[in-house]
């Protein structure tokens, strides 16, 4: 068992002069949730995209999943990203031509899941989401609080998914729904033995997790 699915250490990004994300070092367990906060420009979003993989640190370690972000190669970063981690972001970018239930198990078809076995697997996501009700719907029909749900029920249909990354997930959400989402969130990390890492501007939505920490261009470690 990895012992911190997330393990920066003294990470820092620079693109020229321009500091993106102040040294950072920070550790989520197992089942933990964290919230990331900080001004906008603070560098939470830069973190978020250093633990996908998809920007290298400038100095400094990032570890995810027992991976080396900075020492793996381009296929390693998306193989994990793909199969281990579930994303949810402020957009939820559902497939306008799928039905719900097609958009959930779009990443299992994806990666060559047999049709069937697949959508049961979504079915079944979309289940503890409470939106099986909603499975054969055009995703043009969703509310803002039911497509972000879809995207929670999408985040985690890979059956290995070990970490959830969420970017402001609740953004464009009222606070009835915010509520429902986070929750979801956290209560899904724990059931899969998941970290969760979650950048958010709403102390609301902080206060349901874990932990909070801050990024501060003042204090620049966690």
């Amino acid at each position: 068992m990895i012992p911190f699915p997330i393990d920066c250490q003294e990470a820092e990004v620079r693109f020229g002069e321009v500091l993106a994300l102040p040294r950072t070092s920070l550790q989520v367990a197992p089942s933990e949730s964290v919230a990331i906060m900080g001004p906008s420009g603070s560098g939470k979003s830069t973190l978020l995209s250093c633990i996908q993989g998809l920007i290298p640190p400038t100095s400094g370690i990032v570890m995810v999943l027992g991976q080396d972000q900075a020492l793996a190669t381009k296929v390693q970063r998306s193989d994990l990203r793909r199969r281990r981690m579930g994303l949810i972001q402020q957009n939820p970018d559902l497939l306008p031509e799928f039905s719900t239930v097609e958009n959930v198990a779009f990443p299992l078809l994806f990666d060559g899941m047999k049709r069937a076995d697949a959508v049961k697997r979504a079915k079944e996501s979309l289940a503890r989401v409470d939106l099986a009700h909603r499975s054969n719907a055009d995703v043009r029909t969703l509310s803002g609080g039911e497509a972000q749900r879809v995207a929670v029920a999408r985040a985690l249909i890979h059956p290995d998914v070990a970490l959830l990354i969420a970017d402001e997930p609740t953004a464009a959400l009222d606070a009835e729904n915010a509520y429902l989402v986070t929750s979801l969130l956290t209560s899904e990390a724990t059931r899969h033995d998941a970290a969760l890492i979650l950048a958010t501007h709403d102390r609301s939505v902080a206060s349901l997790c874990s932990r909070t920490v801050r990024i501060s261009r003042e204090h620049e470690t966690l």
